[in-house]
């Protein structure tokens, strides 16, 4: 591979990724919901059954202060609250409200829009070779902001 084919690779991916984060944060704004692309990658996070706001900081590669912030305007809306962590009497178990679940089931299904153009655009068949090809280049770990 060339430079300039690894520079038109790189542009692209990064091109669907903004285009994709922006298309499903448009999505869930349609759906009711006040929120932005930072919102969705902590949901992410607190989804499975709540984090600190240390925990959050570590999969957002943000700062303490940051997360804190984050928390406190999630709560602000209602997408979370914080409850007394099971094993930890010093710190807060953030998770989700009913309110913040339901604004995951919207970029869900906003995601679900986000990639129907791909479909029509390469069939379904194709769009599933790129998102096992994907898979298996893509690092594993937590879903990053690209601040």
């Amino acid at each position: 591979m060339e430079n300039s084919e690894a520079i038109a690779l790189t542009a692209a991916l990064l091109a669907a990724a903004g285009d994709l984060t922006k298309r499903i944060n448009d999505g869930v704004i349609a759906r009711g919901f006040e929120v932005r692309p930072a919102h969705g990658f902590a949901f992410a996070r607190l989804a499975p059954d709540g984090a600190t706001a240390t925990d959050l900081a570590a999969h957002l590669g943000i700062t303490k202060q940051a997360a804190s912030q984050l928390v406190d305007d999630i709560v602000r809306k209602g997408y979370a609250e914080r409850r007394p962590h099971p094993g930890d009497a010093r710190a807060r178990l953030v998770v989700l409200t009913e309110l913040g679940w339901a604004c995951t089931r919207a970029a869900e299904e906003a995601a679900l829009e986000a990639v129907q153009p791909w479909v029509e655009l390469l069939g379904e068949s194709e769009v599933r070779v790129l998102c096992d090809r994907l898979r298996r280049i893509a690092p594993y770990g937590p879903l990053r902001p690209a601040w």
